[in-house]
This record gives C-alpha cells, sequence and structure tokens, in this order.
C-alpha cells in the first residue's frame, strides 16, 4: 500500500471518528463522560488537521476551491445570518 493510500485511508477514519464522537457527545447526559468524550474529540480534531496539513504539503490532498466572499455571503443569508 502506498504512504498517500494509507495517509487517506487513516483521514477518512478519523473524520468518522469525530462525527462519531460528536453524536454520542449530544446524547449523553453524564458530565464526566462528555467531558472526556470532547477531550477525545478535541485531540482527534488535532491529529486531523495536522495530518491533513502533512497530506497537503506532499501532494496527497488537494483542497477545494475556497469560495468567494459573495458565496459565503449568500450561504449566511440562507442560514439565517449564523
Amino acid at each position: 500500500m502506498q504512504e498517500k493510500d494509507m495517509v487517506n485511508d487513516v483521514l477518512s477514519m478519523i473524520n468518522s471518528s469525530i462525527t462519531g464522537y460528536a453524536n454520542v457527545i449530544v446524547q449523553t447526559s453524564n458530565q464526566q463522560l462528555r467531558q472526556t468524550l470532547q477531550q477525545i474529540r478535541n485531540s482527534d480534531e488535532t491529529f486531523q488537521y495536522n495530518l491533513y496539513k502533512l497530506a497537503e504539503q506532499k501532494g496527497y490532498y488537494k483542497p477545494a476551491q475556497q469560495a468567494d466572499q459573495q458565496d459565503i455571503i449568500q450561504v449566511k443569508s440562507q442560514l439565517g445570518g449564523i
């Protein structure tokens, strides 16, 4: 397996994990468990971002073109000015 494939697999898995933690956190009433899950999620987000930056530097990942200001304004207005 190529390094690029391994990096992309790990990014995909960690993204799924982060989504899973978010779903569990919002359903957890035990404050200590909730905080522990949030810490794990935060750690995973940091790891994901660092791996993403490495993948981008190595040319393994090319992000989508950034939205222009008009697109951002339009989406904000559609979402109620968030």
